[in-house]
């Protein structure tokens, strides 16, 4: 299995089992489906019903059905199997690793860092970089072009 996280199990909502997700994942809407499996704590759970309650991926689990069922702490990572989900698509965190370069500097990718659901920096090791200078990604050679800005 090649895991990736997906978000952070932050707590329970309500007392029939519901868990909310902390995520800013890409693609959360191909993995929150009903009959998809999601892994908590190194075991796997398929997905009963998924919803969106104030900014929170609120999930039922099959044959979780009382909150005094759950059995993972809260504020633990869920992850996905990638190869299951996402075996074609570029993530964010694929780019940990890459240069990114101009005219002015070369740095390698430390991290991607959310804002909010739209805005994201590149992280470097002297720089903080907005996702919006991005002009190239190349994934053969693992470099990422970004626009001249002076006083970058």
């Amino acid at each position: 299995m090649n895991n990736i996280i997906l978000g952070k199990y932050v707590n329970t909502h309500g007392i029939k089992g519901e868990i909310r997700i902390k995520s800013n994942f890409m693609y959360k809407n191909r993995v929150f489906q009903k009959g998809n499996t999601i892994i908590i704590n190194n075991q796997e759970y398929i997905i009963n019903s998924h919803r969106v309650h104030k900014g929170y991926d609120m999930v039922s689990l099959v044959g979780i059905n009382d909150i005094n069922a759950i059995p993972f702490p809260k504020n633990i990572l869920v992850y996905i199997d990638r190869d299951k989900y996402l075996s074609k698509e570029h993530l964010d965190s694929d780019l940990i690793g890459f240069i990114v370069y101009n005219s002015e500097f070369e740095e390698v990718v430390l991290d991607i860092i959310y804002i909010n659901d739209t805005k994201k920096l590149i992280k470097c090791r002297n720089k903080l970089i907005p996702y919006e200078l991005v002009e190239k990604v190349d994934w053969e050679n693992k470099r990422i072009k970004i626009m001249e800005v002076s006083g970058l």
